[in-house]
């Protein structure tokens, strides 16, 4: 703590020689002067001294006979002067500050962590629709209402947390690992959820919990049939209505339906022979505009473009708005060729998994497949009849109306 507050006020390493060095150290301590780091080099001493003390030394050197001089200097006060001196270094420094302190009241980055079905190009689009980008001011942000908007609009999100790092927003979620079936808002008069179903289709399999089935295995059913209904009549003595329970209705319902697939792959196909040739173009760019240091025209008749960019990053989470990074153009010519017979049934095959793969992973079955190719030299064409079997069910609030209680009343008379 002593050494900074000698380095804030300044002190001075002196040489002093002469008839009584003895005789001036002991005047420095009667008038409170400190010196300190006093060595001994036989016909002279140094010492350091603060600059204070080097002023008010001026009389004890007459007194006692000796002389100073200045060795080097050291704290702040010969540091500003230094810095005054430049003056074009001093400006820039200055501008340095403070744009680096303009620049630090934005965001220039966003990090969004925990997301595996939303992809980032989604939440990133969203984010922009509600005013959330690089480049916006930090006072600008509400972190709480982007939280709950998140959960709000994404049934997937159960959690959600932002917080601000440096000039970096980081947005980490979670998402539900269970189905989220779409839900109509319940209506004012109930609160009953009714079962309907999603698509056209037959009914193959139904076991109802809660609500009453209106549906029956082997049933043809359009969509937005009600399957089950959440509304549960209550009935008189006499068989009529008295009036309904609402209830949200839960059923295990499997519905299947027809579909088509038809796939067409090309024999022919045109294929990049690269040369070698390739251009690198420096390129610098300051929020989402670049500027790219070539000004004359690619000489290439087919080329690809490919671009390696980077942000400026002071600190771990302290991004600046600037890019660089370098443009490459590499030329390619085309050459038409045709797939082996091999080949083609590999491509037809790799295509028709994915279709599968998609298909299970949304829950659907295929319970019958029909399975036919046709070839000729242009293209491959496979067509597909698939029968598939889902829960192809959506949640609606019940639209059963509540039986008026003067009704109710007349049938009790």
């Amino acid at each position: 703590m002593l050494h900074w507050i000698q380095y804030i006020r300044g002190y001075v390493v002196i040489k002093v020689w002469g008839y009584s060095v003895e005789r001036l150290l002991n005047l420095c301590g009667n008038h409170d002067i400190l010196v300190w780091e006093i060595e001994d080099h036989g016909d002279y001493h140094t010492m350091h001294i603060s600059i204070e003390g080097f002023f008010a030394l001026k009389p004890l050197l007459k007194k006692t006979g000796t002389r100073a001089a200045i060795l080097h200097r050291y704290g702040l006060p010969f540091f500003m002067s230094k810095m005054l001196a430049r003056k074009i270094f001093v400006a820039g420094l200055f501008c340095c500050i403070l744009f680096w302190s303009l620049t630090s009241r934005f965001i220039w980055d966003i990090r969004i962590e925990g997301n595996y079905a939303l992809t980032e190009d989604v939440l990133l689009d969203y984010l922009k629709e509600r005013g959330v980008h690089t480049a916006m001011k930090k006072n600008e942000l509400e972190i709480e209402s982007l939280e709950q908007a998140l959960r709000e609009d994404y049934d997937l999100i159960t959690w959600t947390s932002a917080q601000l790092r440096g000039t970096t927003l980081l947005i980490r979620i979670k998402e539900n690992d269970m189905p989220v079936y779409e839900t109509e808002a319940p209506g004012e008069e109930n609160k009953g959820v009714d079962l309907t179903a999603a698509r056209d289709g037959v009914v193959t399999y139904i076991i109802t919990r809660k609500g009453v089935p209106l549906a029956a295995k082997g049933q043809s059913v359009k969509a937005g049939d009600v399957l089950v209904s959440g509304a549960v009549p209550v009935y008189n003595e006499d068989g009529t209505v008295r009036r309904y329970q609402f209830v949200e209705a839960d059923a295990d319902i499997t519905l299947q339906y027809g579909k088509n697939i038809t796939i067409e792959e090309a024999v022919t196909y045109e294929e990049k022979l690269y040369t070698g040739e390739t251009i690198g173009i420096p390129v610098l760019g300051v929020g989402e505009k670049s500027l790219s240091f070539r000004f004359l025209k690619i000489p290439y008749d087919y080329y690809d473009i490919s671009e390696e960019k980077k942000q400026v990053q002071l600190l771990d989470h302290l991004y600046l708005p600037f890019y660089y990074g370098k443009r490459t153009v590499q030329e390619y010519e085309i050459a038409i060729k045709k797939h082996t017979d091999d080949e083609m049934k590999i491509l037809l095959r790799e295509r028709w998994d994915k279709i599968i793969v998609t298909l299970k992973e949304k829950g659907v079955q295929i319970a019958k497949k029909n399975v036919t190719i046709k070839k000729n030299d242009e293209k491959w064409v496979l067509n597909a009849s698939l029968q598939l079997e889902e829960a192809a069910v959506k949640r609606r609030a019940s639209r059963t109306k509540q039986v008026p209680q003067e009704e109710s009343v007349q049938t009790e008379e």
